[in-house]
């Protein structure tokens, strides 16, 4: 995988890619979605080159979930 030029050692493994652009990635977190999250996710996204993701939380007693979009 290329990545800024330079080729990447390990391939990311997004938990699913819909219509081939769209990438969800799904949590079980009691603490909710973190940061952490955000920044795997955005670095899938920018590794991927498709611009939308969707973190989706099941961990706490209500569905959470955030949408990012790169420009």
């Amino acid at each position: 995988m290329d990545y800024k030029g330079k080729i990447l050692k390990h391939k990311f493994f997004a938990d699913f890619v819909l219509f081939e652009n769209i990438i969800i990635e799904v949590k079980s977190c009691d603490k909710g979605i973190t940061e952490d999250h955000i920044a795997q996710t955005l670095n899938y996204l920018r590794v991927s080159g498709n611009n939308v993701a969707l973190i989706i939380n099941f961990g706490k007693r209500r569905l959470e979930y955030k949408r990012l979009v790169l420009d």
